[in-house]
């Protein structure tokens, strides 16, 4: 079992699935609504125990409901929790507009407590990252926050993960830090400028992400699968009608640093990681949809 520690956010997800997005000033009728546990980096901490990692979560939440909500979320998948409840600030939420007749999802962020994370927390908490054998972050808490992790656990030569998202501007040297940077074809766009639709436009985008600093550029590219760099093109995979498409980043993330704490190669995890996601998408929900051990080993074997 491989140890993998989480930096990121907890928020409450709720999801309102319609025929088409409102205009400004319009109210339309939607078709279902769902609350239920999100937030990527407490999706993809939920996804890497599931997927059997021994799984640590620094975060920040608030005392009110929906930080139970989290607290409960991780007991359940096996997440160790490093968090603080903060009595005057609150658990952070999502609005998420699902697209009835695709799946395809537009969201907004309101972090709350867990933008109140500081590299103060992040020091104390040193130790737990040094002893890592993986250290995954991504965008959604203070981008000081992120760069301090990727310091400490880059110091102590633990392989860094960072999952660009939301897109944003990176301070100096942060990609320099990460052994691994996941973006999304938009995200990708936003670090480099160029465009991805194609394995060839992906192969020269990773080519500018390791001119920038990053040791191993992976571009997820939704129901194609991912673009390792010095690689290729691995496949998504075939585990049924798709549902919803959020989170499914996540599982990737979650999947392929469970994967790489094993000591698989790095095409092995990318492999695990999209088979993780290929599951993830084809049931509703973020973390609810983050699939165990045996699915994602069963899915592999038929390949």
């Amino acid at each position: 079992m491989g140890k993998v520690v989480i930096l990121g956010v907890f928020v409450a997800d709720t999801a309102y699935r319609a025929g088409r997005m409102p205009r400004m000033g319009e109210t339309v009728l939607g078709r279902s609504f769902s609350l239920g546990p999100g937030g990527k980096g407490s999706n993809q901490a939920v996804a890497a125990a599931r997927a059997g990692a021994e799984t640590h979560m620094i975060s920040k939440l608030g005392q009110d409901d929906f930080g139970q909500m989290a607290l409960s979320t991780w007991e359940k998948a096996g997440v160790i929790p490093h968090v603080d409840q903060v009595k005057d600030s609150y658990t952070g939420a999502a609005f998420i507009f699902l697209e009835e007749a695709t799946g395809d999802n537009a969201i907004i962020i309101s972090p709350g407590a867990a933008a109140l994370i500081s590299v103060t927390d992040i020091e104390a908490r040193a130790d737990l990252v040094r002893g890592a054998d993986i250290f995954i972050t991504q965008l959604e808490q203070p981008m000081e926050a992120a760069m301090r992790g990727l310091e400490i656990a880059r110091d102590a030569g633990v392989t860094t993960i960072l999952n660009p998202a939301p897109a944003a501007d990176l301070p100096n040297g942060m990609l320099a830090l990460c052994d691994y940077v996941t973006p999304n074809e938009t995200e990708t766009e936003a670090l480099t400028g160029h465009a991805v639709e194609t394995a060839d436009e992906a192969a020269r985008a990773c080519v500018a992400l390791q001119d920038l600093g990053v040791a191993t550029p992976i571009i997820t590219l939704g129901e194609r699968g991912a673009y390792l760099a010095g690689h290729g093109l691995v496949p998504a995979f075939s585990a049924g009608a798709v549902v919803e498409t959020t989170g499914a980043g996540d599982a990737f993330n979650g999947g392929f640093a469970t994967a790489l704490s094993e000591g698989m190669s790095p095409e092995d995890a990318v492999r695990f990681g999209c088979a993780t996601a290929s599951i993830s998408v084809t049931r509703a929900g973020t973390a609810p949809a983050m699939p165990s051990r045996l699915e994602v080993d069963a899915l592999l074997a038929v390949g």
